[in-house]
């Protein structure tokens, strides 16, 4: 197996994409490429910073790195894809790209538990992944969340993750993204 380096560590994450990335995305309408690619574009088109963008483009890729296939959401099991995803970032990238992967599926609950429309947003795919990943929030889950110093970040980040859903969005190709995240890469 191939040591990851930062020097390498994007290269890794472009051949994921390429490889791996016509995959299904967990019921939905798109593959996990086109999910991701459209989450960052919607973040782009936001005005959101150089971050929010790239953690937009891989706040998925957990579902990539722990090597669980799709079918375990359909068995009733959790993947956990948060975690791995920004256990596998966080020594490459800053806190600003990694902690809103690791809480975009808490924000999701969040969002569920304080936004009475918020549920109405989410795909069906989503509103089943939901309850696998604990339903929405209690109150000292949302105090806790709330103390989060990346909250608007991750909550920008979930309402994204709704809207990268469209299987008909033309969107960029990962190499427009390549620049931006080669620019946070810690050396």
């Amino acid at each position: 197996m191939i040591e990851i380096t930062s020097k390498n560590v994007v290269d890794l994450i472009e051949d994921i994409f390429l490889r791996r990335g016509a995959e299904s995305y967990l019921g939905e309408q798109v593959t996990m490429a086109q999910h991701m690619l459209q989450t960052a574009q919607c973040a782009e088109k936001a005005g959101a910073d150089i971050a929010q963008i790239v953690a937009a483009l891989l706040h998925d890729i957990g579902h990539y790195k722990n090597e669980i296939p799709e079918s375990s959401f359909a068995k009733g099991v959790n993947n956990f894809h948060e975690e791995a995803g920004a256990n596998f970032l966080e020594e490459y990238f800053p806190a600003s790209v990694v902690e809103p992967i690791r809480q975009h599926v808490a924000a999701k609950r969040y969002l569920c538990a304080v936004k009475t429309d918020y549920f109405e947003r989410l795909s069906e795919a989503s509103v089943h992944t939901l309850n696998l990943q604990g339903g929405p929030m209690n109150e000292k889950e949302i105090k806790e969340f709330e103390n989060n110093d990346y909250l608007d970040h991750c909550i920008n980040l979930r309402y994204w993750d709704e809207e990268g859903k469209d299987p008909d969005r033309e969107h960029p190709p990962f190499s427009y993204y390549r620049p931006l995240i080669d620019s946070l890469v810690k050396n």
